[in-house]
């Protein structure tokens, strides 16, 4: 392990740059900037006209503008019927963009459905088609002889041309489409994990729309109104070809603009002035936020916070005050008794026992097996990257295409319910707790959706989070909150709804070793007590052996082992699952002797496997000796080797040995036994295993 001074770390152009720590992870102190990339001249020059180009209008109507007569020019009778028209129509536009505009842009951004490039190229089509010819299109459309004007009139009496309500009409075909790209640029920059994470809690697609997905996009579209209620009080060309000007009833501010020009240039340029400060205030005030940021400032929804790996068991020791304990549930976890009361205030009326909730589910698609487990079953799922772990989870809550699980719990068949209406919780890699709810909120979501009275939802939401130790951050926000203080969070949010089916995807791999072991404890305290069944997906042997009934190894979508931890740990039948172990995993095929391993190799093994079949080779590192020359006596393994590696595990070194004889190979021994042999990167050593030491398992 390599060292560092402290003091200021050097950046990429070698300039000095010093750093403080924030909840975020490091910061730049402010003050401190790094060296800038000078412009070339050749760009530079070019966009130096471009500002000039675009300034030097504003400057003439600044330059013409009567400051004098400016007072008078405004509050002329004219100009305040037709600034009182406008704001009238451009709030009733913005009105009807709201009702129209925001469905639409959820459907452009969530929905797949034919004609969707065809139905984003309709919404784009009156930015760039000329104001005069919207309004010729709207005239042939609702005009008195257009396709829906006559209907219109006979049926409701409605006469659209030359009324205020025309006006209304024209502004919004102009100006809808500014909300309706603004919020679905701000939907497409939100993860869906939010919206999905709160169905799994049991909240209805309308009450996600209103509670979490408008909130996360909330910059996007009050970028997209303002800029909606802006185009609207600037409209002319269609309002004056489809609506007419007719004073105080279709003649906006610049329908009285253009009027102004012919008879009083003067006031005319007054009034510009007061449509283009108007339109400069909306600007600046969005600051460039076009399409707003998904979760508030920073993008904070879209990453996930930072694993809090120095988080000190004195912090972790502050979680636990005096505090009321949660309300126990009939159909959730309850409350652990006994040892489990260390993480937390326990529940004076102890553990309820849950109802049973056995498991059934037959997956097919990218994943491919069947699942049954009895109430109170935990199951760890383990494999590689790619395996299909978080594929199982997404299918069993019925929100991949990737696989299909026909699923039933207890008597119910969920099979055909959506994800809010199933009963399964899901707690997802990275928690995806709401960034616009503080922890308590969070909690609280899916007693609250449920029905559950907020004061009741909020006393039981607190005993949970007191449970597993984060009590005391009730009223943070996520983005105030460590990796692992969202992680135990999420964890209370997803115990907190009385699932029937709980699903887990890492969720203790951001926190630090003693705060993992501390909510470990809880969480096998609460899973004692569960009535469904627990899918943990995990990368960690220790959470794999301590929390789960049942190991379930899936590689390439298909389940490899599905046994005890005990028997996993004595005979993995997977190469990863062995490797995650610490072993020394070699894949072979089995011959009278022992196993033609497949990247080259011969291993004799002491009690060896039908000839013929696909085997697996376990080897422990502590069963490797290593030596300086080839070693004599019994061992029926010996391979000549490179040291390539040295690393510390606890109070033992790990050596990784290559060979051109043998796999690559783990090898663990003291460092006085390192020292005697004088080992070190690159050094020449024999490796030796006994037969007996070697364990073949078929595949």
């Amino acid at each position: 392990m390599t060292g560092r001074p402290n003091g200021p770390a050097p950046g990429r152009d070698g300039a000095a740059e010093t750093r403080t720590p924030g909840p975020g992870g490091p910061r730049r102190r402010p003050g401190r900037r790094t060296a800038r990339t000078r412009a070339p001249l050749l760009l530079t020059v070019p966009a130096l006209l471009a500002v000039g180009f675009l300034m030097l209008p504003l400057a003439g109507i600044l330059a013409r503008t009567s400051w004098g007569d400016l007072g008078a020019h405004l509050t002329a009778e004219p100009t305040v019927r037709a600034l009182r028209l406008s704001l009238v129509v451009s709030l009733w536009a913005l009105g009807l963009s709201l009702l129209l505009g925001v469905p639409l842009a959820w459907l452009l951004a969530r929905a797949p459905f034919p004609g969707k490039a065809f139905v984003r190229s309709l919404v784009l089509l009156p930015m760039v088609l000329p104001p005069t010819v919207g309004g010729v299109a709207l005239l042939l459309a609702f005009g008195r002889r257009g396709l829906l004007g006559p209907w219109l009139e006979d049926a409701f009496g409605i006469t659209l041309p030359f009324h205020t309500s025309g006006a209304v009409l024209a502004a919004t075909f102009v100006a809808m489409p500014f909300l309706v790209i603004s919020l679905e640029g701000a939907l497409g920059g939100l993860r869906p994990r939010y919206e999905e994470t709160a169905a799994s809690l049991g909240a209805s697609p309308v009450r996600v729309f209103l509670t979490v997905t408008l909130p996360m996009v909330a910059p996007g579209l009050i970028a997209g109104a303002a800029l909606t209620w802006a185009r609207a009080l600037g409209e002319f060309g269609a309002t004056i070809t489809f609506a007419g000007n007719l004073p105080g009833a279709t003649q906006t501010l610049p329908l009285q603009v253009y009027l102004l020009l012919q008879d009083s240039p003067e006031a005319a340029t007054s009034v510009s002035l007061l449509l283009l400060a108007i339109a400069m205030v909306v600007l600046v005030a969005l600051r460039g936020r076009w399409t707003g940021t998904p979760g508030g400032r920073r993008n904070s929804a879209s990453r996930p916070a930072p694993p809090d790996r120095d988080e000190t068991a004195a912090t972790s020791a502050q979680a636990a005050p005096s505090a009321p304990a949660a309300p126990s549930a009939p159909a959730g976890p309850a409350a652990p008794a006994g040892p489990a009361a260390q993480e937390g205030p326990a529940s004076t009326s102890g553990p309820v026992p849950s109802e049973p909730w056995p498991l059934h589910a037959d997956v097919t698609g990218f994943t491919r097996l069947t699942l049954d487990a009895d109430p109170g079953t935990t199951i760890a799922v383990v494999g590689p990257n790619g395996a299909g772990k978080t594929t199982l989870l997404r299918a069993l809550l019925g929100l991949t295409p990737r696989a299909h699980a026909t699923l039933r719990l207890g008597a119910a068949d969920v099979t055909g319910l959506p994800t809010h209406r199933r009963g399964v919780a899901w707690v997802p890699q990275d928690g995806a707790l709401f960034p616009h709810l503080n922890a308590l909120a969070n909690t609280a979501y899916a007693l609250r959706a449920r029905g559950v009275p907020r004061a009741e939802a909020r006393r039981e939401a607190q005993g949970w989070l007191d449970r597993l130790g984060v009590g005391h951050l009730a009223h943070r926000r996520p983005a105030e909150l460590s990796g692992g203080q969202a992680g135990r969070v999420a964890l209370a949010r997803a115990l907190a709804a009385r699932p029937r089916l709980l699903l887990l995807d890492e969720p203790l791999a951001a926190l630090d070793q003693t705060t993992r072991a501390r909510v470990r404890h809880t969480l096998r305290g609460h899973l004692a007590d569960f009535g469904g069944v627990c899918l943990i997906v995990t990368h960690d042997p220790v959470e794999a052996v301590s929390l789960a009934d049942r190991v379930l190894v899936l590689e390439n979508g298909r389940a490899v082992q599905d046994e005890p931890p005990a028997e996993v740990t004595r005979h993995p039948r997977s190469p990863w699952v062995a490797r995650m172990l610490g072993r020394n995993a070699w894949p072979g095929t089995a011959v009278p002797d022992g196993l033609a391993l497949d990247g080259g190799g011969h291993l004799v093994v002491a009690e060896p496997l039908p000839a013929g079949g696909e085997a697996l080779a376990v080897i422990a590192p502590e069963s490797v000796s290593v030596h300086r020359e080839r070693p004599t006596g019994s061992p029926r393994n010996v391979w000549p080797g490179t040291v390539r590696e040295i690393t510390s595990g606890g109070s033992r070194l790990r050596l990784l040995i290559t060979s051109p004889h043998a796999p690559e190979l783990i090898a663990e021994i003291t460092p006085q036994a390192a020292a005697d042999l004088g080992l070190a990167d690159g050094v020449h050593v024999w490796t030796s295993v006994k037969a007996t030491e070697a364990t073949v398992v078929p595949l």
